[in-house]
């Protein structure tokens, strides 16, 4: 390096990194890496004029044929060494230019390459990995032979990583504190280094993305309540130190409040969706350290198509927070053959007073984003929604509302055509808020509209959909659209028996929703038939249940058609006994199935007890007559 004038090794370096950051999509078509080819070009010059790095001359040292991770993957802290004399700061030098090579040739898609050159960068500052000159860049190389470890599903491997960096950030926070040499500043003038506040607010960046990078490894590893912390830790200091993407940071705190929903708590989750809000708003207003970064990742003319994509995920979001609230609710609630239980209810009524409680004291500090504004902006989005577990009908209701606010939400992106999945799982979320609030409806006739209002927008799916290609979604929706209509003869045989003398009008019509249900839960048991039309001797466990279901809910259906004609009643109580004993018989063939189905097992059991003898004392009465 003595003979190489020092400011042509530094201004190679800067032109190496302004290449680096050459946008793809503004290189030529047929040759995308053209920038970073010239970048690793000029990377090679300025590491031949630095000469050779020590390991190269002599033998490597004693103990270091690891990746690079073994020290801190072990638990074992780091030793303050610094980087002083020319020795150490060309070392420190050499291992900059392998960082850049190494990241170099990941964007190029050259893992092995890039592996190479990233884990000699470590190799070359593991003695000075604490101290303020090389902390940084040590923590930056892990990170991102963390990502690449990732990429490859080496899981462990990239947590081992990236738990060193977060092990070795902490100890020099601990330790040191102040904020450390930013890479790029080893090629500097002493006049143009970076301030103390650029430093720090680098550093926190790559530590950030540390933070984020460890939640995902967490999630592949399914350790969902590590990997939510730190999902949660990330997003908070993206908005401390303004570096986020504000629809990047709104999908993935939508994203986050799932956790929550799944985990029943409600408060955390609803914080999340409401900060989601508030952030998403500001996509294309507020200018953040991350804009630019994203523009570089998405070509212009895709950015509203996704705009709206992300606006409708966020939107289904919402839909699941208010319908899983409301299902909740409902189970807290329900008698064991799904009414409203009084007793259950004032429970329930008792236990909110507590979480509110709870809310106050603890648990909304400790999930708390923002502060001042943003943090005012995100509470008024949270007034407008509750989030405690409706014991009402007008409370059920206001739920019911904003889901059913952002289901026309996320349907304006997710439409049948091009979406059709989406598109579905939207419809059956709309029609599953109707069902929970049926639950909290006590008047009747009103319920069987909130059932009609289901079969309305379900049905016509079953015809546009085409079964050869949509099996599984035609099967959910069939007996869905069953069970709708199944609740609605159940509903009109209550509001018939409470009159005196019911007229020819409700009976017909209870005959027509059972003959309705009727069909849909045979076309679903249909479907499980194989190409010969023999229906399955053994049931996938996947439609175990639901097959058992519409098996006793058939049966149970041909004991409710209310007829006139004597012999037209004996062979509904036949077909309806045949049902019964299928299930009966099949779970002593089958005895796992009996777990699925404890309750209709026993009553199907009842039933082929006392059908025989109702049907003879029937023949007999025939014959009298």
């Amino acid at each position: 390096m003595a003979d190489a004038p020092w400011a042509e090794i530094r201004e190679k370096f800067q032109a190496a990194l302004a290449l680096s950051r050459v946008e793809l999509h503004k290189n030529p078509e047929k040759e995308p890496y053209k920038s970073k080819y010239s970048a690793r070009a000029l990377l090679e010059e300025v590491k031949a004029l630095l000469g050779p790095a020590p390991e190269d001359e002599d033998e490597r040292p004693q103990g270091d044929d690891s990746l690079g991770a073994g020290d801190h993957a072990l638990g074992l802290p780091a030793e303050l060494v610094e980087a002083e004399g020319p020795v150490a700061q060309g070392a420190v030098r050499r291992a900059v230019i392998e960082f850049h090579l190494g990241v170099n040739h990941i964007d190029t898609e050259e893992l092995s390459a890039g592996e190479e050159h990233l884990v000699k960068c470590l190799r070359l500052l593991r003695k000075y990995r604490l101290s303020h000159d090389c902390v940084s860049l040590y923590i930056q190389a892990q990170n991102n032979l963390g990502i690449l470890w990732s990429e490859r599903e080496e899981i462990e491997t990239a947590q081992a990583y990236l738990e060193s960096s977060e092990a070795l950030y902490n100890q020099y926070m601990k330790e040191i504190g102040s904020p450390p040499l930013d890479p790029t500043e080893h090629f500097l003038p002493e006049e143009e280094k970076l301030a103390e506040q650029e430093r720090s607010k680098r550093f926190e960046k790559v530590y950030t993305h540390n933070l984020y990078y460890l939640a995902q490894v967490y999630q592949h590893l399914e350790m969902f309540e590590k990997a939510a912390h730190y999902c949660h830790s990330t997003l908070k200091r993206q908005l401390e130190h303004n570096a986020y993407h504000p629809m990047e940071w709104a999908i993935n705190a939508a994203t986050l409040s799932q956790f929550y929903i799944n985990k029943q708590c409600f408060m955390e989750a609803r914080h999340c969706l409401s900060a989601a809000n508030v952030i998403f708003g500001q996509t294309g207003k507020i200018r953040t350290t991350e804009d630019s970064k994203f523009r570089s990742t998405e070509a212009e003319g895709d950015v509203p198509e996704l705009y709206h994509q992300r606006k409708g995920e966020i939107a289904r979001c919402w839909i699941k927070y208010c319908l899983t609230l409301m299902q909740n609710a409902q189970l807290s609630m329900q008698d064991n053959i799904g009414e409203l239980d009084l007793d259950k209810q004032s429970e329930l009524r008792a236990l909110r007073k507590k979480e509110l409680d709870e809310e106050e004291s603890v648990r909304k500090k400790a999930v708390q984003f923002g502060t001042g504004e943003l943090c005012d902006a995100i509470s008024a989005v949270e007034e407008k929604v509750s989030y405690l577990r409706p014991s009402d009908f007008e409370e059920a209701r206001e739920l019911f509302l904003m889901g059913q606010h952002y289901v026309f939400e996320a349907k304006e992106f997710f439409q049948i055509d091009g979406y059709v999945t989406d598109h579905i799982e939207v419809v059956q979320d709309h029609s599953a808020l109707f069902k929970v609030l049926a639950f909290f409806e006590t008047d009747m006739e009103r319920r069987c509209k909130m059932h009609k209002r289901r079969i309305a927008m379900l049905e016509p799916l079953i015809v546009d959909l085409n079964p050869q290609y949509y099996l599984l979604v035609n099967r959910q929706i069939q007996f869905e659209v069953a069970h709708a209509y199944y609740d609605m003869m159940d509903l009109k045989i209550a509001i018939a028996d409470k009159l005196r003398d019911p007229d020819s009008h409700i009976v017909k019509k209870i005959n027509s929703l059972n003959k309705s249900a009727l069909k849909y839960y045979q076309l679903f048991l249909d479907s499980l038939r194989d190409p010969n039309k023999v229906f399955p001797e053994h049931i996938g466990e996947d439609v175990l249940r639901p097959a058992m279901l519409a098996k006793f809910r058939v049966a149970r259906l041909y004991g409710k058609i209310i007829t006139a004609d004597p012999k037209k009643e004996l062979e509904n109580l036949a077909t309806s006994l045949e049902h019964y004993k299928f299930i009966v018989d099949y779970c002593e063939k089958h005895p796992e199935a009996a777990q699925e189905i404890e309750v209709e097992l026993e009553l199907s059991k009842e039933m082929v007890s006392l059908l025989p003898t109702k049907m003879e004392r029937f023949r007999t009465k025939m014959s009298l007559t």
